[in-house]
């Protein structure tokens, strides 16, 4: 026994040891928010939501890629409705500061020949299908339907013309935006999309 115990001890020291390199990069700092509790400082660090979306079950192809296809569309269009949102409250805050009629009407065609100008392109690419989505976040986005803004800003009369031109395409400025009955699943969508999870 003895020997085996001997054997090993002068087996182990016979081979060289080699320390092991050493890292010396180091790590750049990192500030933490804290927390006091019970006398204790604890690192208060805010973790990213992760959400488990309940799996989707669909009746058929046809089914997945209408929905798929939804997606895609509310994706293409959500950006522009919220720039729509924020120019309307820019307008509005500029329009308290303008006192006649034909001022109005100016900057109005103004801001609608500027935006045109950057949009354009992107307005004539959409499909029928994203227009109709387009007028209906609008209205999510504002509370007031497509129709209620022309009217306010260009006129009855262009409100009506624009109302009879969507008409021919199947569409209706004044539909409104409904989360809870027939665009709950768009408003599902929309909430998922802006939490990036799809």
């Amino acid at each position: 026994m003895k020997s085996s115990v001997w054997f090993f001890l002068i087996l182990s020291l016979s081979f060289e040891v080699v320390p092991a390199q050493v890292n010396k990069t180091r790590k750049k700092d990192t500030v933490l928010k804290g927390q006091i509790w019970q006398n204790d400082t604890l690192p208060h660090i805010e973790l990213k939501e992760i959400a488990i979306l309940p799996p989707r079950h669909f009746k058929n192809r046809w089914q997945e890629r209408r929905y798929w296809r939804l997606v895609y569309n509310l994706k293409k269009v959500l950006p522009y409705s919220k720039i729509v949102s924020a120019t309307i409250q820019d307008v509005d805050r500029h329009l308290v500061n303008i006192k006649t009629d034909k001022e109005r009407r100016n900057y109005i065609h103004r801001v609608e020949d500027s935006l045109w100008g950057v949009y354009e392109q992107d307005m004539r690419k959409m499909t029928v299908t994203q227009g109709k989505l387009l007028f209906k976040l609008v209205d999510r986005q504002t509370s007031k339907t497509t129709y209620y803004w022309i009217d306010h800003y260009r006129g009855s009369f262009s409100a009506f013309f624009w109302q009879a031109m969507a008409r021919l395409f199947g569409s209706n400025l004044k539909s409104a935006y409904d989360p809870q009955g027939k665009d709950r699943l768009i408003e599902e969508l929309v909430g998922y999309i802006e939490r990036g999870l799809i």
